[in-house]
């Protein structure tokens, strides 16, 4: 038996409905239904569509959620069908802010839709954020200052790519890169380009199609007093940084070469 049999029959039973039914509205026999359900047979993307379409539920849950577990219709419900996992609150009815520590961040990219690993997470509420979902990522790097290592960005879930404003920050759960954090801007069509505040770092592309979650800047949680550069200080820091750059660039085309 695999998680999408289990799932299907679950939703099965929830909705009431007979197999010979299901099968009818799927436009398919009852017996290779009945195969899907019991596992002795994989179902195509079709039919996995139509099936999702049928119980109003992202493919990625019913593949990858043991919606037994969850209270389905608390779910987050965003276009196409696609749904993430409830707002959790507290007993003021605040809302829970998940915190994804440097030790649980190696395990986000396979747990963010696991509601399993979303409830081990620990938990804080910040009332002055308002309504959203929220999550809080943690900082590596140099890249975007002021933010250092150890610091938390809280950001709210974004649930369309198209409410990306260019010039503002966000967290990024992509395929490829993991959890990064940076300034975006849609300059190109399908992709966005992401841009780090430290100008040593190189502006870089990501398609839309690789990108998972995306969270927009709400607060930052830091833990550093360090005093703020002057404006001087800045200035020679960025000089540096760009003779760094030049350096780097000259080792790369004598490489090449």
């Amino acid at each position: 038996m695999s998680l999408f049999s289990d799932n299907i029959r679950a939703l099965r039973v929830k909705h009431k409905i007979s197999q010979e039914k299901l099968a009818e509205n799927l436009s398919i026999t009852r017996g290779r239904y009945v195969k899907y359900e019991d596992g002795t047979s994989e179902a195509p993307y079709d039919i996995l569509k139509k099936i999702a379409l049928y119980f109003h539920m992202s493919i990625d849950l019913i593949l990858s959620v043991d919606i037994r577990k969850i209270d389905v219709q608390n779910l987050i419900k965003l276009e196409g069908n696609r749904l993430i996992l409830p707002i959790q609150v507290d007993s003021f009815g605040e809302n829970y802010i998940e915190i994804v520590s440097q030790k649980a961040k190696a395990g986000y990219l396979n747990g963010y839709a696991d509601p399993e690993y979303i409830e081990s997470l620990q938990q804080i509420t910040l009332p002055f954020l308002g309504p959203g979902k929220h999550r809080g990522f943690p900082v590596e790097g140099d890249s975007m200052p002021p933010h250092e290592d150890g610091s938390i960005i809280i950001g709210r879930y974004v649930e369309k790519l198209g409410e990306v404003m260019d010039g503002k920050t966000y967290i990024l759960i992509t395929k490829n890169e993991g959890m990064v954090y940076k300034r975006l801007n849609k300059n190109k069509k399908n992709a966005l380009v992401l841009e780090s505040d430290n100008s040593f770092y190189p502006n870089y592309e990501v398609k839309a199609s690789d990108i998972l979650e995306i969270w927009e800047y709400e607060c930052n949680i830091g833990r550093s007093d360090k005093k703020q550069e002057t404006t001087e200080t800045g200035a020679m820091k960025d000089l540096l940084l760009e003779l760094k750059r030049e350096v780097r660039e000259i080792k790369n085309n004598t490489s090449n070469t």
